[in-house]
């Protein structure tokens, strides 16, 4: 079981969007944002919206990505660039998840780096858990909850919601195999890898992305 170190009392920084709104459980400030893809299954979750905005989320981040891709025109994948700063207690997972995705697609890559797409933060809430968050309007973020990811495989919960950012929606029916079925499984399942069909997925989904900026 991976242990989470309490929540840091420093204030968080980065703000991805102009609206500013207290992450729940911390001091901390983050991106307003509305309807969110949980890593389980929640009350607050509304599937029909929430698919909607994580496709407005990636949409926003294929095009921040895509618009600074034209100072390296030659590189094959589109970079993305995410900010793990405000979550420090997750860096490890936040690498591995990375390096998970990079070895795993050929059109998107990750990177950690400033002028990021989108940013990782960390604290506790425990109505919500760990999700990947959205204003409706592409602006978003990804947030870590400490309790989850201890009962939970924190680097499977961090990989599953980089793929809400890469395009794939939550398929919680789904077998341990599969990344996007989040906590479907149970706390048992540890696979942190897309499978075939979501790897597929996300390499269609940016070659697209990459095929209408150079086409």
């Amino acid at each position: 079981m991976n242990r989470i170190p309490r929540p840091l009392s420093a204030a968080l920084g980065l703000a991805l969007a102009a609206g500013l709104a207290a992450l729940p459980g911390t001091a901390t400030a983050a991106p307003a944002a509305g309807a969110a893809q949980h890593y389980t299954a929640s009350p607050s979750a509304h599937p029909g919206a929430g698919k909607a905005d994580n496709q407005a989320f990636y949409e926003a981040v294929m095009k921040s990505a895509l618009a600074k891709r034209a100072a390296t025109p030659y590189l094959k994948a589109v970079v993305v660039t995410y900010d793990a700063s405000n979550a420090p207690s997750f860096a490890s997972q936040i690498a591995r998840s990375a390096q998970i995705w990079n070895g795993s697609v050929t059109n998107v890559r990750l990177q950690a780096g400033s002028n990021a797409d989108f940013a990782y933060y960390e604290g506790d809430d425990p109505s919500n858990g760990s999700y990947a968050s959205t204003d409706g309007h592409g602006s978003g973020y990804i947030f870590l909850d400490y309790s989850q990811n201890q009962q939970y495989d924190s680097t499977r919960v961090t990989a599953h919601e980089t793929g809400h950012v890469l395009g794939l929606p939550d398929h919680y029916s789904g077998p341990c195999s599969e990344l996007m079925s989040g906590g479907g499984p149970g706390t048992s399942c540890t696979n942190p890898y897309p499978n075939s069909a979501e790897r597929n997925r996300v390499n269609s989904l940016w070659r697209n992305g990459l095929a209408a900026v150079t086409g």
